[in-house]
Parts: structure tokens; C-alpha cells; sequence
């Protein structure tokens, strides 16, 4: 797994990291049982202090997504959320909240909001479909594609938008 901090982002740099681990979590590229880079070569290569690090790894121990084994590393744990159901509910409802707030600040409407919380759902359960281990089945018929008309008037009628990529 290949960390990315950005120094210039105003967001603490542990939690850089927290969100990464998260996103990779959510997305398969790291599964239950596997293993976190140590903490003090991660720091060296990210150019931080290992404490940055260390938090970083202890914030994510606290939610409950890693575990520590003394003198073997950090691991990814099983998807098992020790939080009730009422309380992911209220986290989740909080972040949604965040996204709505953040949408309607920056003019992003509701449809053009649901099209894109619908595009990240299938972003990350296509990048989940591939990391895991590909087994043959049997193959799937599509129907042929028909390109769509480029109109202007078609282009117009819906508000283009960039959608946000890992």
C-alpha cells in the first residue's frame, strides 16, 4: 500500500493516513489480516515525525479497523465494527450531513449530488471486485453500447461535473 501525504491540505497529517487506510479497507485493497508498513520505515519514507505515524496507527486501533501484535505489527482487522448499530447510523448520517452542507455551500445540486454518491459507491465496489481473486464464470452477454447524441442541447441539459477519482 502506497501512502500520499499532501503538507499543503490543511487536513493533520495522521489523519491523511487514517482516511487512507479507511479508503483502502473500503475499497479491498487491503483485507483482513494484512499487514501496515512498521511505523518507523513509513515515517522515513513519508518524511514525518514517527509519532505522526504512531498516532495515526493509534486512532485507527481506537475505531476498531486495525489490531497491534506485540513484536509482529499492525494488521487490518476482520470487518466486525465493535460500534452498535444506532451509533455507525449517527456517524454515517453525520458524514452524510458534512456532504450535503459541503454541496449545497459550493451549489452542487441534489440530483447531480445523488449521481455522484452513486458513481463513488460503484468506484469502490469495482476496485473491491478487483482485488479479489478472479474466479471463471460464465461469461456475461452485454448488448451492444449505442453512442449517445453530443448535442449541444443534450450537453447543456445536464450540469457537468468531474468526478472524484482514488
Amino acid at each position: 500500500m502506497m501512502f500520499h501525504v499532501d503538507f499543503k491540505s490543511g487536513k493533520p497529517v495522521y489523519l491523511q493516513l487514517v482516511d487512507q487506510v479507511r479508503y483502502a479497507a473500503a475499497s479491498g485493497a487491503l483485507r483482513p489480516g494484512d499487514a501496515l508498513p512498521s511505523i518507523r520505515p513509513l515515517a522515513e519514507e513519508l518524511r514525518v515525525n514517527r509519532n505522526t505515524v504512531a498516532k495515526a496507527y493509534t486512532e485507527l486501533e481506537s475505531l476498531g479497523i486495525i489490531e497491534t501484535i506485540a513484536g509482529k505489527g499492525c494488521f487490518l482487522k476482520e470487518n466486525e465494527s465493535p460500534l452498535t448499530k444506532q451509533v455507525r447510523h449517527k456517524l454515517l448520517v453525520a458524514r452524510i450531513d458534512e456532504a450535503v452542507v459541503t454541496a449545497h455551500q459550493i451549489e452542487v445540486g441534489p440530483e447531480v449530488l445523488r449521481d455522484l454518491l452513486e458513481e463513488r459507491i460503484q468506484f469502490f465496489a469495482r476496485k473491491k471486485a478487483a482485488a479479489q481473486p478472479h474466479t471463471p464464470e460464465k461469461e456475461q452477454i452485454r448488448p451492444p453500447t449505442v453512442p449517445s447524441s453530443t448535442s449541444a442541447s443534450s450537453i447543456d441539459a445536464k450540469e457537468s461535473w468531474t468526478p472524484l477519482t482514488d
